[in-house]
């Protein structure tokens, strides 16, 4: 039996009802939302969607606990396109951080060739970004927006969001903070913290399905983000300009509906099984592995040497060893599965010394048993000799 420790990619295995979810929605259900009658299987539908923007507003800390302001995405890639694509124009400033995915720099490294202009405050050997450097970028950049990864997904070290967001909320700078690794593990406050958007996916710390994202948006940020999807809502079907009402104005054609119907199932397991008791499993976990990586010969651990702070997604090199040949090993020996390489982070790599040649990641999960992480410290053991 393989051994997954890959979660930093994706959540696997998924809790059941998700699989399950989907399954049933597709062979007993499959009405596309709004685009039909007023049969039990379109109504069925109707509440399916509603119901999860309802869970996602209420564990995310939506606006007013409205769940007009929670929008369906494909994933958290495209819900920041469409925050900094539809937000920033020539002209604006923009402030992001030294350790962000490509997810928001590849989008913000475009819109700098279209005449934005991209400021990035640098964070510390750890990937830490301090608040006292962002307050010296806020006052220097005075950006008109800023974006910021809540946790790396490299070397799992967590910012500061409430101490930063309230430094851009000092400042009059809206907030966008990408929540891809952090929701469904760490307790958030879209509307507490004062964010304009909070960004996230469904199947990492969420334990849904891939293919299915959204934004939590601020009404009044909202307003001002352009849309570049134009289509069918299944609502205000008479007029024939985009409607800019929520979450419609960002929600042209089909939804995943497969999608949130898993979503919404991992939503409900999530809050019966409590996200305190998630979270502890996986530090427990995640203490045990840290312990084993760190007692190993010639180990570089990119990151916080414990446990606060960080989330259980390791970095780590070997002395005088391929990272990527270590991993096809581990794999081909011992059935452990990590990844290797840059890890879609190279400006994050770059800031932590872990550039051009990247990290093995190993980032265990909810479902990881003590004795995963044993064979995972022991198969590295006879590998590395």
């Amino acid at each position: 039996m393989p051994i997954y420790m890959n979660n930093g990619a994706t959540t696997w295995p998924k809790p059941e009802c998700v699989a399950r979810a989907m399954y049933d929605f597709l062979v007993d259900r499959g009405a596309n939302v709004a685009r039909g009658s007023a049969s039990e299987r379109d109504l069925h539908t109707l509440d399916l969607v509603f119901s999860c923007r309802e869970e996602l507003t209420d564990l995310l800390g939506g606006w007013r606990r409205d769940p007009r302001c929670a929008v369906f995405t494909s994933s958290v890639t495209e819900s920041l396109n469409i925050v900094l694509k539809g937000f920033l124009r020539p002209g604006m400033t923009v402030l992001t951080s030294g350790m962000e995915h490509n997810a928001v720099l590849r989008p913000l490294r475009r819109l700098e060739e279209r005449g934005v202009r991209l400021e990035v405050a640098p964070c510390d050997s750890e990937g830490f970004l301090r608040p006292e450097v962002f307050a010296e970028a806020l006052d220097r950049a005075r950006p008109d927006l800023a974006v910021l990864s809540h946790a790396s997904n490299v070397c799992g070290t967590v910012q500061d969001l409430p101490a930063l967001a309230a430094l851009c909320r000092g400042a009059g700078t809206p907030l966008v903070a990408d929540c891809a690794q952090t929701a469904g593990l760490i307790p958030l406050d879209a509307q507490g913290l004062g964010l304009a958007a909070l960004c996230f996916t469904g199947h990492k710390g969420l334990m849904g399905p891939q293919g299915i994202g959204g934004v939590m948006f601020e009404p009044e940020f909202a307003k001002k983000v352009d849309w570049f999807v134009e289509g069918g809502t299944g609502s205000f079907s008479h007029l024939e300009l985009h409607p800019e009402a929520m979450p419609d104005k960002f929600e042209a054609g089909t939804p995943n509906t497969p999608g949130i119907a898993g979503l919404l199932a991992a939503l409900r397991w999530l809050r019966e099984t409590g996200m305190d008791n998630v979270r502890a499993k996986e530090e427990a976990t995640g203490a045990a592995l840290l312990e084993g990586l760190l007692s190993l010969s010639g180990v570089v651990l990119y990151g916080r040497r414990r446990m606060d702070g960080r989330l259980p997604v390791f970095a780590v090199n070997f002395e005088g060893v391929d990272n990527g040949l270590l991993a096809g090993r581990l794999f081909e020996e011992f059935g452990v599965e990590p990844r290797p390489g840059l890890h879609c982070a190279p400006l994050a790599h770059r800031t932590l010394g872990s550039w051009p040649e990247g990290s093995l990641r190993i980032s265990p999960g909810y479902f990881t048993t003590e004795s995963d992480v044993e064979i995972t410290i022991r198969a590295l053991r006879s590998i590395l000799g």
